[in-house]
């Protein structure tokens, strides 16, 4: 609990002060402060979070308009307070500063506290998430016990996305056996790539050479590709791996993720001898997002903006119909049209999945780029002819009974619940539809939320 005062300098002949704290049922007298008149203070105990209040002065509701305001969900005005962990009170209060701070509510100067309340409630969010987030680290995500799978570079392809499909995992991390060390990571994007280039040169391609082909040699010819692409004759240097610490906050790795626009990283330690890193966990953000669930479920009241429909937030991808202007539009595919279509608009408008319609726009499934290493299962992904297989065949060898794959809501479900949905792991995005017809209008992924969230 947190110790909170409360003060009311405008005078009155009795002061009341009531809010979110107490359910706004109960009225608590304010006193007035000994040698000020006009001057009324209460302290009270609060678990620190968001509150709005307000004092009834003379059986007339009065808000101090030189403090924080916000209108609530029905249209009227309250004064806010945002109580954090920290919050260290002055131990002795002098009628003469009281004095020297007495305005009224209309005008004057006032003493500003040292921490200063956000003006709206995304800002007071943002505020309390990356307090939390800052104060906890990745080995607060870390299961007790579990394991962690790396392949060797040295491993085939067919092998790597044939481990990829068996373990349900979407990224792999690389071991160089030679260098020992974590040297990349092998992700669904990887093999997406590896059919395109499949599909483009299987006349100077023979089965053999596809089938012995490894991680390391793919990724020289990626590596050469981008060389080529970007037009220069200079030695390009590799990126370096992109990792983490497991004493690293969890807002650092949030941020890594975002803006490397990567989805997991490999943490790291070294090792007592320092020879060799030992590789501990693979943090991705929806194991971050489980964890804030976990922190804020039991502030809900105190963070409204959790309560709010996902329709009236700035987030998010929507169809044209509902999208803001100069939002970005959301792309949909047919299930009859071409495996490559869905491979292509997957690569190049860097998206994690698209959404399938039928003629009306209403959802009829999603093709992820994840379900891509489902066909490493019938071993058919060397002969696979993009071009002439059409995305629900493709769709008949992912694992479809999963209702993992993806999950829906309408537009006003609240962002809480959406941040729930994407909590689980193997849920990359919502989808969200109109309930009666199942129109798609538009989808909210784990990267919008934390966007949204560290902005």
């Amino acid at each position: 609990m947190v110790h909170k005062v409360f003060t009311w300098r405008y005078g009155g002949g009795r002061v009341f002060l009531c809010g979110s704290f107490n359910g706004w049922t109960e009225r608590i007298q304010m006193i007035n402060v000994e040698g000020c008149a006009t001057v009324f203070q209460r302290i009270l105990d609060l678990q620190p979070g968001y509150y709005q209040y307000k004092y009834l002065v003379d059986d007339v509701w009065r808000v101090d308009e030189e403090q924080h305001c916000v209108r609530d969900g029905f249209g009227m005005i309250n004064n806010v307070a945002y109580v954090e962990e920290t919050e260290i009170l002055c131990p002795s209060f002098s009628a003469q500063s009281l004095h020297q701070n007495q305005g009224t509510p209309s005008g004057g100067s006032l003493h500003k506290p040292v921490f200063q309340l956000p003006i709206n409630e995304i800002d007071v969010l943002r505020y309390r998430l990356s307090l939390h987030l800052s104060s906890s680290t990745v080995y607060d995500l870390m299961p007790d016990s579990g394991k962690v799978i790396a392949l060797d570079v040295g491993a085939a392809v067919k092998q790597a996305f044939h481990l990829m499909y068996e373990e349900g995992v979407a990224v792999l991390p690389l071991w160089d056996e030679q260098n020992t060390k974590i040297v990349g990571m092998l992700t669904a994007s990887d093999f997406i790539s590896i059919l395109l280039q499949l599909d483009r040169n299987r006349a100077i391609l023979t089965d053999e050479e596809i089938e012995e082909h490894t991680i390391s040699a793919w990724k020289d010819i990626k590596f050469r590709h981008h060389r080529e692409v970007s037009g220069t004759s200079q030695p390009l240097c590799r990126t370096a791996l992109i990792q983490a610490g497991p004493d690293e906050s969890l807002k650092d790795v949030a941020l890594r993720i975002l803006h490397n626009k990567i989805s997991a990283v490999p943490i790291l330690s070294s090792s007592e001898d320092g020879s060799c890193p030992n590789l501990l966990f693979i943090a991705c953000l929806s194991g971050i997002l489980k964890h804030i669930c976990g922190h804020f479920r039991r502030h809900l009241e105190f963070l409204p903006l959790l309560q709010q429909p996902v329709g009236n937030l700035p987030l998010g991808t929507w169809v044209r119909e509902i999208g803001k202007s100069g939002d970005r539009l959301l792309l949909t595919l047919r299930a009859s049209e071409p495996l490559s279509s869905a491979l292509n608009l997957l690569i190049q408008a860097c998206v994690s999945s698209v959404p399938i319609v039928d003629d009306n726009g209403n959802l009829v499934d999603v093709y992820c780029r994840s379900d891509i290493t489902s066909l490493a299962n019938s071993n058919g992904y060397t002969r696979i002819q993009l071009d002439q297989t059409i995305i629900s065949q493709a769709l008949e060898t992912a694992d479809v009974t999963s209702q993992s794959r993806y999950q829906t809501c309408t537009r006003f479900d609240t962002l809480y619940r959406v941040m729930e949905l994407l909590s689980d792991q193997a849920v990359r995005r919502v989808i969200v539809i109109e309930a009666s017809s199942r129109q798609v209008e538009g989808i909210i992924t784990l990267r919008d939320i934390f966007s949204y969230f560290l902005a």
